[in-house]
C-alpha cells in the first residue's frame, strides 16, 4: 500500500520506531524462554533499548515495568515512572506521589493512568480533546507551568501543539511554541513551524529569526537560505522596497526576549547565581550545571551578535551539549 504525504512525514519523524519494535520483540522472546536470571536480564536490556529508540510507544514502557515486577524491583519501577513523568512534563506533585505509595502494588496502575490521561501518541491525545474548548484551554494553561527541558518532553509537546496549529489555534500555538523553545531551543522542528506561521502572516522579520534559529541547530535544513530565496522571488518586480535581513539591534532584542522567557520558567532556587563578579565562561558553566542550556544559548547568541568574541566561542560549546542530548 502506498504511503501518503502524512504517513511519510510521520515515518521520518520516528526513524528509530522499527528499532524500538525489534528490541521489544527480542525482550518478549527472552521472557518466553523462562524465568532463569540470564533470560530476565537479557529481556530487561532489550526492553530498555526499546524505550531508548522509541519512547512514544506505551507498549515499550509496559513491558519494562512488567519485567521489573517479575524481579520485585520497586526502585526500578519508581525510576521508570519518574522518567515517564519527565517526558510528560516534569510535574512535581506527581513525582512526590511516587514516594508515598506501595510501588509494587500500584506501579502498573499508575502507568496505565498516566497513559489514559496523557497519551504518548499525539493523534490519540488530540482525538480526546479536539472538540472540547475547555480542555484545550486547560492544556495551554498546564503546559505553561510544566518543565519540558527534557528533549523527549519537548518533542512530545511540540507535536501536540502542531495539532493545535492545524486546527486553527494559531495564537495559542505561538504562545506555547515560545514556551517550549525557551526551555529547549534546539527543537528545530518547532522553530521551522513557527517560522512558517510568521511567514504566512507576512511577519517576515520574525520568520527570519525563527528560520535562523532552526538552521543554527540543524544546518541541513537550510531554512534560512530557502526563506531568503522565497523572499527574493516574492519581491522581485515589486516597486516597494525589498525585504532585507533584520538589523543586528533587532536580532539582539529578539534573543534578549527569548533569554528572558527561558529565565522565567526556571525555579528561583535553581536560578540563583552569586552576585559576585564572575567571568562569562564561569557564568555559562554555572548555567550548564543548573540545566539552563537554552537560557545560556540565547544569552551567548545575543552577546555574540553584539560583538563579544568570547561569547562567539562559547556558543559552540553550548550547541555541542545540546546536540549530545
Amino acid at each position: 500500500m502506498a504511503l501518503n504525504d502524512e504517513d511519510i512525514k510521520n515515518t521520518l519523524q520516528h526513524p528509530r520506531r522499527s528499532l524500538g519494535n525489534r528490541h521489544r520483540s527480542q525482550a518478549k522472546k527472552f521472557l518466553k524462554l523462562g524465568s532463569e536470571q540470564k533470560n530476565i536480564m537479557w529481556a530487561e536490556q532489550n526492553s530498555k533499548q526499546a524505550i531508548l529508540y522509541d519512547f512514544t510507544n506505551p507498549e515499550n514502557w509496559r513491558l519494562l515495568v512488567k519485567i521489573k515486577m517479575i524481579n520485585g524491583d520497586d526502585i526500578g519501577i519508581k525510576l521508570i515512572l519518574e522518567d515517564l513523568f519527565n517526558i510528560l512534563g516534569r510535574d512535581k506533585s506527581l513525582l512526590e506521589q511516587l514516594h508515598q505509595i506501595n510501588i509494587i502494588e500500584s506501579g502498573e496502575k499508575l502507568l496505565e493512568a498516566a497513559f489514559k490521561i496523557d497519551p504518548l501518541d499525539p493523534d490519540k491525545w488530540w482525538d480526546a480533546i479536539k472538540d472540547n474548548e475547555k480542555e484545550i484551554k486547560k492544556f495551554g494553561n498546564r503546559l505553561e507551568n510544566l518543565d519540558t527541558r527534557d528533549p523527549r518532553s519537548n518533542i512530545l509537546f511540540s507535536r501536540r501543539i502542531e495539532k493545535l496549529k492545524k486546527a486553527g489555534y494559531e495564537d495559542l500555538f505561538l504562545e506555547l511554541s515560545r514556551h517550549l523553545l525557551s526551555q529547549n531551543s534546539s527543537n528545530f522542528e518547532v522553530w521551522i513551524e513557527l517560522g512558517k506561521l510568521h511567514e504566512r502572516r507576512e511577519e517576515f522579520d520574525q520568520a527570519w529569526f525563527c528560520y535562523d534559529q532552526a538552521q543554527t541547530h540543524f544546518p541541513k535544513s537550510k531554512s534560512r537560505e530557502l526563506f531568503k530565496k522565497r523572499m527574493e522571488n516574492k519581491l522581485e518586480g515589486r516597486k516597494s522596497i525589498p525585504w532585507k535581513t533584520p538589523k543586528i539591534s533587532q536580532r539582539v532584542e529578539f534573543l534578549r526576549k527569548m533569554e528572558e522567557i527561558s529565565n522565567s520558567v526556571i525555579d528561583v532556587e535553581e536560578n540563583e547565581v552569586a552576585e559576585k563578579e564572575i567571568g562569562l565562561s564561569e557564568k555559562v558553566e554555572i548555567m550548564i550545571n543548573q540545566d539552563r542550556l537554552s537560557e545560556a544559548f540565547f544569552m551567548l547568541r545575543r552577546l555574540a551578535a553584539e560583538g563579544d568574541k568570547e561569547a562567539f566561542i562559547l556558543v559552540d560549546k553550548v550547541l555541542e551539549l545540546m546536540e549530545s542530548e
